[in-house]
C-alpha cells in the first residue's frame, strides 16, 4: 500500500454514469454515479424504507418488498440515463436466502431473529472458537452466516435448498440469472478463511454437516457478473446488454473504498445503524490477542484486509427514538441532538457493545437497566439519555480505534468518519474529544461512492489503485475537521 495517494483518477475512457443500489439495514436507495476525468457525483434517484416483518417464526426481511423497490429506482435512473454502463449492488453482511430450483424458500431471517443461540453451540460443539478464529479471522457475532447456516442444517433446511444467496447476490440473481458470491461479503460468513482464499473452506463445511454445493462460486469486485435478463430490461427501460458488475457488496467494504485516507496512518468509522471501526492491512491479524479483543477480519476491494470491530451504532439511538414515538409522538431527533449538546453536566457511559442491545425493542429502558447494573446514574431527560447514548458511542469508537491501532502496529493520526455519523457533529466532536485524535468527517454517501468508483474502474470510465481513487473523493468531497479540545491521555498511538 503506498503512503499517500497517488493523485488524479486516470481517465481511460470518456465520462460514464452508473447505477449504485445501496441497501442498508432500515433503508435503501438508488443513486446515479458520474464519473469522469475529473468528476465524481452523486444523483439520488429512488430512496425507500427497509422495513423488517415479524412473523410466528421470527424476525425476516421484506425482500420481495426490496426488490420491487430497487426495480422500481431502477427505472427512475434510466429515465435520466436510459445508457447506463453498468449496476452495481452492495447491502449490509451475513444475511441470505434459501433457494430450490431457482424459488425463494422463504423471506431471509433478520440477523437480529433470536434462533441462532442453538446454532453458535452447535458450532462451537465441533469448531471451538478459538480454531474457527484462526481459519476464518472473524471476530465472535452471533447472527454470523455460519451460525444460521448451522441453524437452518438442524432445522433440515439445507436438505431441501440447493442455492444460498447473500442478500446482494439474490438481488443479483434477480436482475440477471446468475449465482455468484462476491468475495468481501463471503468474507463476513465465516466460511472463507481469512487472508485472500478465493473459494470456500471446504474442510470447515465437512465438519459443520453444511453442503458445499449450496454456496456458488466466489467472484471479485470488478468481475462483471452478468447482464440483465430480457424481461428486468424490458421493465426497468434499460437495454438487455446493461451490465451488473461485482463491487464490494459488503457495504463497509464500498464505504472503505471512498474513505478519504492519505496515507497509512488513518483509522476509519463507518458510521450507521453500525458502528465499523479499523484499519486497513495487507493481511489479517490472527492472533490471540486479536481473538480475545474480537477484531475480525474481512475482505475489502483488491485483496485488501479491513481489520475492525463492530461497536453497536446509531442503531441505539433509532431504536430509542422509535421507542419514544410508540405513544403517537413526533421526536424531532436533530432537535433532540442539540439539546443533547448543550446539556451541560456529566452524564454516565455504559458499554455500547452490551449484546442485550442487540435486539429490537425499548433501548432507553435496557440503557437503564445496564447503568443500574453500575451503579451510575440514569438519565433524567431525552436530552440526556441522547447525550448518554453519543459519549457511549463516543467512548466505544475511541476505544476501538486504539486497540485496532495496538494490534495492528499501525500509527493512527487521524480517524475518518464516514456514513451517515459523519453528520452527527456531537458524536465526531466526542470521538475526538475522547479519543485524542483529530476526526475527519465525511463524506456521507461514502458506501453508494465506493459501489460507483469501483463499477467505473471495472468498464473502463477511469483507471488507478485504491490511493487513486481515494484522492479523487479527497478533491471532490469536502470533510468537516473536529479537533481534539482536551487532552485524554492518549494521543496518537505508537507501536
Amino acid at each position: 500500500m503506498s503512503a499517500t495517494a497517488t493523485g488524479a483518477a486516470s481517465a481511460v475512457g470518456s465520462s460514464g454514469t452508473v447505477a449504485a443500489v445501496d441497501l442498508g439495514a432500515t433503508s435503501g436507495r438508488v443513486m446515479l454515479g458520474h464519473v469522469g476525468p475529473g468528476e465524481l457525483r452523486l444523483v439520488p434517484v429512488a430512496r425507500f424504507p427497509n422495513t423488517p416483518v415479524r412473523t410466528p417464526d421470527g424476525l425476516h426481511w421484506n425482500i420481495l418488498e426490496l426488490y420491487r423497490s430497487v426495480v422500481a429506482g431502477l427505472s427512475g435512473a434510466a429515465r435520466q440515463e436510459p445508457h447506463l454502463a453498468s449496476i452495481g449492488i452492495d447491502s449490509w453482511a451475513v444475511d441470505y436466502g434459501l433457494l430450490r430450483q431457482g424459488r425463494l424458500l422463504g423471506a431471509p431471517f433478520h440477523y437480529r431473529d433470536e434462533r441462532t443461540a442453538a446454532g453458535v453451540e452447535a458450532v462451537h460443539a465441533r469448531v471451538p472458537f478459538a480454531e474457527l478464529y484462526r481459519g476464518n479471522g472473524l471476530q465472535f457475532l452471533p447472527f454470523n452466516t455460519v451460525y444460521q447456516l448451522a441453524t437452518e442444517h438442524d432445522a433440515g433446511m439445507l436438505d431441501v435448498a440447493d442455492t444460498a444467496l447473500l442478500v446482494p447476490d439474490l438481488i443479483a440473481h434477480w436482475l440477471t440469472g446468475a449465482r455468484v458470491a462476491e468475495a468481501t461479503n463471503a468474507s463476513t460468513t465465516g466460511l472463507v478463511r481469512a487472508g485472500g482464499s478465493t473459494g470456500w473452506d471446504t474442510e470447515l463445511l465437512t465438519r459443520l454437516g453444511i453442503p458445499a454445493a449450496i454456496l456458488p462460486p466466489i467472484v471479485q469486485p470488478g468481475d462483471r457478473i452478468g447482464i440483465l435478463l430480457p424481461g428486468v430490461a424490458a421493465e426497468v427501460g434499460l437495454s438487455s446488454s446493461t451490465p451488473v458488475t461485482a463491487i464490494g457488496s459488503h457495504d463497509t467494504a464500498s464505504a472503505v473504498v471512498a474513505v478519504p485516507m492519505t496515507s497509512q496512518d488513518a483509522a476509519y468509522i463507518s458510521c450507521g445503524t453500525w458502528g465499523l471501526v479499523g484499519v486497513e492491512l495487507e493481511r489479517p491479524v490472527l492472533t490471540e490477542a486479536s481473538r480475545a479483543a474480537n477484531f475480525t477480519n474481512e475482505g475489502g476491494v483488491d485483496g485488501r484486509t479491513r481489520f475492525l470491530h463492530n461497536v453497536m451504532g446509531l442503531w441505539l439511538l433509532s431504536e430509542s427514538v422509535r421507542t419514544w414515538e410508540r405513544g403517537g409522538e413526533t421526536i424531532d431527533l436533530p432537535g433532540l441532538i442539540a439539546q443533547a449538546a448543550a446539556v451541560d453536566t456529566a452524564v454516565s457511559v455504559f458499554d455500547a457493545n452490551d449484546p442485550r442491545f442487540l435486539a429490537p425493542g425499548d433501548m432507553p429502558a435496557r440503557i437503564a437497566e445496564a447503568l443500574i447494573e453500575r451503579g451510575s446514574p440514569v438519565p433524567r431527560s431525552r436530552a440526556e439519555f441522547v447525550r448518554c447514548i453519543v459519549e457511549s458511542l463516543a467512548q466505544a469508537f475511541a476505544d476501538a480505534v486504539h486497540t485496532a491501532s495496538e494490534l495492528s502496529g499501525v500509527l493512527v493520526r487521524t480517524i475518518h468518519v464516514v456514513g451517515g455519523g459523519s453528520q452527527n457533529a456531537l458524536l465526531c466532536q466526542l470521538t475526538a474529544d475522547r479519543a485524542g485524535i483529530p476526526v475527519v468527517a465525511g463524506p456521507v454517501e461514502a458506501t453508494a461512492l465506493g459501489n460507483v468508483l469501483v463499477q467505473a474502474r471495472a468498464v473502463g470510465i477511469i483507471d488507478g489503485d485504491l490511493e487513486t481513487l481515494r484522492a479523487l473523493v479527497a478533491r471532490s468531497f469536502e470533510p468537516t475537521r473536529y479537533e481534539p479540545r482536551k487532552s485524554s491521555g492518549h494521543g496518537a498511538v505508537t507501536r
